[in-house]
């Protein structure tokens, strides 16, 4: 039976917002405003599970500054309020939660929101995200998970963004000044470019206003391809400006550049910031939630026997730092997080824990170029750079401090061209495949992109806008096979699917001049993959000052792609229904269409989907050396028992869960009736 909450009177949100304080002296977590409280669905029971409810609302946290385990926070003793050597922060939450704790599974799915949003319940079940209609097919909360997003990122911007609430750091009171880097690379002609990390169609992260205009070290530079050389623009051809109401109006967040910026290039900026945001807090947060749920005498509002972390994309990475950096263990050293989930991570960490730490930029093929993600170490176990002799690895911290949780790092095609995936499982040289430690699995998900692409597929849109339609290849149903074999390990210690993807030994891992993708007509192949650099900021960047911008480059690291069968789809990894039984082609790559510039340069996130011919005589017209849909299969019958075939292999192999065997049918038969059918 799970320990009992404290007695907490229920409030009830309609309209109105109020607040609700719940003192805490433990964890680290000081106290709990919640600002609505109410039933999900109109407490519409889930199944065994009974009702839920979801809280929303801020905690409150201290962190001792001369504590062991805090010492890794950058500029943590120059905050702002440092005051009797604690500094205080908070962040925002939002939780669903059983109502009846006899009735929960004991575990909390703790989620890291991408760039401030939630998104792990709509992904999973299906439904809202808030709750507010549907909870879909509610697997989750069918299950008894206790769900909490909490705010991690001080620069998260849009509408219900949950943020990081942290000081800023000041040297003896006085304003701390550095040198602040971005780039962006447009679809279409533009006057002006925002400062903050642009993510598809918005700002990913506010980032720092100028602090000093006319600096001589603010620059401006433009290039064709990340390794191509820059050229300076001149100082008296751009201003940090905006047009505003026909009027160019200085602004501290734009840059304008006179004649304009054009698609396809990358255009890089250099400028001086001013009070840098203690942005490590964020990891701390993550901990001392953690370990508030799991260790505080009655269990706070949260209560959970186990706390997994999830987090996809940028918060797999922040994953992947938070483990790397040592924050796995509390300041009294107990774990935090008993299982980890890192999504399409690949190879990379992040900005997280800097000073003018910039959380929101990646690593993309034409944006975000030469950050400090894809850096070394990158494999659980500890390697050797064999040109530094620098030797380390992702979870040497968290061993050492017998806190290393259980981990899936999963990922799909893209990450192996966009996010220098090969590095988490090749030695460093690239010569060989490395040990993975015992409490790891990799999970490669063949033919997927970056995020699931719609159905019927389609084209992206904006800055994403490709010359293949996107691979529609659906994540969802290994999500919930994943939670569910993570759960059982480390509550029953019942031991999940072993580790799948592509290797050297088996020669389904190769580099790119070894590279065998069938001649399609009108696909163009791209020419690189992302790969991961030495990087220099300057003297004291490894410990989180970041001084020489932009970084010196030294050579890379050798990353490897999958090599792929006649049809051009992936031969390693782990094969949905649609790779093993193909009606298509999907890539992990999609080069951008010549309207929005760069044509040879590789898009960010997307994969392409490449449809076989329909039959023998499209084949021959159109010369392409892919067997067409007819030569394959005599019928839709044929087609579909193959189908079946190899979803129930997928199932007996607890890839995916038995009760979503029939929406994997649905979708090959809706696949097979759209590329099948007569024109």
């Amino acid at each position: 039976m799970l320990r009992r909450m404290i007695p907490i009177k229920r409030w009830f949100a309609v309209s109105a917002v109020f607040l609700f304080v719940v003192p805490c002296l433990a964890a680290r977590v000081t106290r709990v405003e919640i600002t609505s409280r109410a039933d999900v669905l109109d407490g519409k029971p889930f199944g065994e599970r009974g009702a839920y409810e979801r809280i929303t609302g801020r905690i409150y946290f201290a962190v001792m500054v001369d504590n062991i385990h805090n010492r890794g926070i950058v500029d943590l003793g120059n905050a702002e309020n440092l005051k009797n050597g604690e500094v205080e922060f908070s962040a925002d939450f939002v939780a669903v939660r059983p109502k009846d704790w006899d009735k929960s599974n004991g575990t909390m799915l703790l989620e890291n929101p991408n760039r401030g949003h939630a998104r792990i319940l709509s992904l999973v079940d299906g439904g809202d995200e808030d709750l507010a209609h549907s909870a879909g097919d509610a697997w989750l909360l069918r299950n008894g998970f206790t769900v909490v997003a909490l705010g991690w990122q001080w620069d998260a911007v849009g509408n219900g963004a949950l943020r990081l609430y942290a000081p800023i750091a000041k040297d003896h009171g006085k304003n701390i000044t550095g040198l602040l880097r971005g780039d962006i690379t447009l679809p279409a002609k533009a006057d002006e470019i925002p400062l903050g990390h642009v993510m598809p169609g918005s700002i990913g992260g506010s980032e720092y206003p100028v602090a000093r205009p006319d600096d001589p070290r603010n620059m401006l530079t433009v290039r064709d391809s990340r390794e191509g050389k820059r050229t300076t623009i001149a100082r008296s051809e751009w201003q940090f400006a905006a047009m505003v109401d026909g009027k160019l109006t200085p602004s501290d967040r734009s840059i304008h550049l006179n004649g304009g910026f054009e698609p396809g290039r990358i255009y890089e900026y250099v400028y001086v910031a001013a009070d840098p945001v203690v942005a490590g807090l964020g990891f701390a947060a993550v901990r001392d939630f953690a370990s508030y749920a799991k260790y505080m005498r009655g269990g706070g509002f949260v209560p959970a026997v186990r706390v997994i972390g999830e987090g996809i994309s940028q918060n797999g990475r922040f994953l992947r730092d938070f483990l790397y950096q040592g924050f796995n263990a509390d300041e009294e050293g107990r774990m935090a997080l008993d299982g980890v989930l890192a999504h399409v991570a690949g190879a990379g960490r992040g900005s997280f824990n800097y000073r003018f730490a910039q959380p929101s930029r990646d690593a993309q093929p034409t944006q975000s170029v030469f950050f400090p993600t894809d850096i070394f170490p990158f494999t659980d176990q500890p390697e050797v750079d064999p040109l530094t002799g620098e030797k380390g690895g992702l979870l040497d911290r968290a061993q050492s401090e017998k806190v290393a949780p259980k981990i899936f790092f999963s990922y799909t095609s893209y990450e192996y061209w966009g996010r220098a995936a090969s590095l988490i499982h090749t030695t460093a040289d690239g010569k060989g495949d490395a040990t993975i430690g015992p409490n790891v699995r990799i999970y490669h998900f063949t033919g997927l992109q970056h995020y699931s692409g719609p159905f019927p597929p389609a084209r992206g849109e904006g800055s994403l806008f490709g010359q293949q339609l996107q691979s529609p290849l659906p994540v969802r149903y290994f999500w919930r096979a994943m939670i569910a074999n993570m759960k059982a390990w480390i509550s029953e210690d019942t031991a999940p699917p072993p580790s799948a993807y592509p290797t050297i030994v088996a020669h389904t891992l190769v580099t790119l001049g070894e590279f065998r993708f069938p001649r399609i007509p009108l696909v163009k192949l791209p020419s690189d993959a992302n790969t991961a650099y030495r990087l220099d900021y300057g003297p004291n960047w490894r410990e989180g000052i970041l001084s020489v911008q932009p970084p010196h480059i030294g050579k890379p690291f050798p990353v490897l792609v999958p090599q792929v069968d006649a049809d051009g789809n992936e031969l390693g990894g782990i094969h949905l229904p649609e790779i093993s039984v193909p009606l298509a082609t999907y890539t992990g790559w999609n080069l951008r269409d010549p309207s929005i510039g760069g044509a040879s340069q590789r898009l960010g996130f997307e994969g392409s989907y490449l449809p076989f011919p329909k039959n023998e005589a499209e084949r021959k017209r159109l010369g392409d050396p892919r067997k067409s849909i007819a030569e394959r299969y005599t019928d839709r019958e044929t087609y579909l028992e193959k189908f079946t075939g190899a979803a129930d292999k997928l199932i007996e192999q607890r890839w995916i869960l038995p009760e979503d065997r029939a929406l994997l049918l649905k979708r090959g038969a809706e696949e097979w009736d759209l590329l099948a059918r007569p024109q």
